[in-house]
């Protein structure tokens, strides 16, 4: 599954390409048995596949930073929309996270009671990575799938290369990747277009970023008071 989203296959397109593979695994000997010894069948075998690539794409989440690891659950249970501030309290500390922290780093809010992860349409176009003081791989998401809808893959390789200065790009990929099939499952399909755009385009705009000029503002001091 790296291979095949290192490769350039659309987000959109994984699930389907991820069949060859599995069923390769299937046709390769003249019987596959279940562990009743049945045969199993073609189905058994597509289902156990699009399992491995759901369980593939639940295991990257671990490797997101707390941030990312806090908007990707509550994004997976509300979406864009309002929820308590005290489910936001409680999944932050689930994630080693605080509320405050989300707030300062410009993807969430919360306000008399309401909470919500801040929409494409809400973050800043003028958002710089490299001054920025508390940055998150969703963040970098954000930006990147928005400046390429609104503003161009041109825009879109500048903050590339300068997201890179700041955290690896293979974890923000990542995250396009596994953000897309949520949408999928959900059936939120112009957020799903959103993060499939992104993933479909991210090989010519990684390449565009390498010609990129090294961005030259300098990076904001950190403060480690609180996560």
């Amino acid at each position: 599954l790296r291979d095949l989203s290192e490769g350039g296959v659309a987000p959109v397109d994984l699930a389907q390409a991820a069949i060859g593979p599995g069923m390769a695994v299937f046709s390769r000997h003249s019987k596959i048995i279940e562990t009743d010894g049945s045969d199993m069948t073609v189905r058994t075998a597509l289902a156990l596949t699009n399992h491995a690539l759901d369980e593939v794409l639940s295991a990257q989440e671990g490797d997101f930073d707390a941030d990312t690891r806090f908007c990707i659950k509550w994004f997976s249970q509300f979406g864009w929309n309002e929820a308590s501030s005290g489910e936001a309290d409680v999944l932050a500390r689930a994630t080693n996270t605080v509320v405050k922290g989300l707030e300062r780093g410009g993807v969430f809010r919360a306000v008399a009671g309401k909470a919500r992860l801040l929409g494409p349409e809400e973050v800043p176009d003028d958002w710089s990575p490299i001054t920025d003081v508390r940055t998150s791989a969703w963040e970098a998401v954000l930006h990147l799938a928005k400046a390429l809808t609104e503003r161009g893959a041109d825009d879109a390789s500048v903050l590339m290369q300068a997201v890179g200065e700041r955290m690896d790009l293979d974890s923000v990929k990542e995250l396009a990747y596994y953000l897309y099939s949520v949408c999928e499952r959900k059936g939120w399909t112009q957020t799903a277009l959103l993060f499939n755009g992104l993933g479909t385009s991210w090989l010519d705009l990684e390449l565009a970023a390498r010609k990129a000029p090294i961005a030259k503002e300098s990076q904001a001091v950190f403060g480690f008071e609180e996560p």
